[in-house]
């Protein structure tokens, strides 16, 4: 065989076998005090919202994504339930800016929904804190038949 055509198929063959390890790889899932956080590239609040997540006691990894799009459509979040980020945290799905306290009662209580969302981006939540006055939110929670219901106001 050529001398050049051997370190190109060793390289090839290199190449399919990560492409096929990555492929068999368990999906990220994040354990009760781990959070699992999509959020796009050019988004600060989203990294506040992590910092206030870890200061509350949970691990955050960040993955930053320009398809936030497709991780939403994934996670099962409803359209209307929409905010910037994304996260996964002991089984559910974390829309938006949620207040680490929520998060904390529904894996303590473990009720049988997708997840929590805070719609849109409330001024004032996790995050989203600033020199304006702070908007009363509602964090929602979701289900997989397309349920929803407030969990917590603020």
């Amino acid at each position: 065989m050529n001398r050049m055509r051997l370190p190109l198929l060793a390289r090839g063959l290199a190449a399919i076998a990560v492409t096929v390890t990555i492929g068999l790889s368990p999906p990220v899932l994040a354990g009760a005090d781990e959070v699992v956080m999509y959020k796009d590239p050019n988004c600060g609040c989203c990294g506040k919202w992590a910092e206030h997540m870890r200061v509350a006691g949970f691990t955050v990894k960040e993955v930053a994504t320009e398809r936030m799009d497709l991780v939403k459509e994934d996670a099962g979040v409803p359209q209307a339930l929409g905010s910037c980020h994304t996260a996964k945290v002991g089984g559910y799905v974390v829309e938006g800016h949620v207040p680490a306290t929520d998060v904390r009662r529904m894996l303590t209580e473990k009720p049988a929904i997708r997840g929590l969302s805070a719609p849109g981006m409330p001024l004032g939540s996790p995050g989203m804190e600033g020199p304006y006055a702070t908007e009363r939110y509602d964090v929602v929670s979701f289900d997989d038949a397309g349920g929803s219901a407030v969990f917590a106001r603020h």
